[in-house]
């Protein structure tokens, strides 16, 4: 019988068949490992998506859409060349989303904000 070894240490398993980590140390490491190669780069894109999200939803507050100067969010950082996905509308109209939360730029520098349904 092939005996297991840990995925990070190569020390010999004891346990369960399907065990790969020696350890919950182990574990721990070799998952991080398995994300740092996530660059800085894209770590600040996902924090900008996060803050984009955030001011979305804080000027939508408890309504359903609500119509906001684009100047204001702007001057609260967010940034509407970064989003998550776009959505066109039967009639053309396209909204940006920054994952639920999605905007439409509108004339004279306004924004219309919107939480998207279960329908879309």
């Amino acid at each position: 019988m092939e005996c297991n070894k840990c995925l990070l240490c190569d020390k010999p398993l004891k346990g369960r068949a399907d065990k790969k980590y020696c350890d919950e140390q182990c574990r721990n490491q070799y998952n991080n490992s398995l994300n740092s190669d996530v660059s800085a780069e894209m770590r600040a894109t996902q924090n900008i998506l996060r803050k984009n999200r955030r001011i979305l939803e804080e000027h939508l507050a408890e309504h359903d859409k609500v119509k906001k100067s684009l100047r204001r969010l702007t001057d609260a950082g967010f940034k509407p060349d970064y989003l998550t996905h776009l959505y066109t509308t039967k009639t053309g109209s396209q909204y940006r989303y920054c994952f639920e939360f999605g905007f439409m730029l509108l004339e004279d520098e306004m924004i219309l904000i919107v939480k998207k349904s279960h329908g879309h």
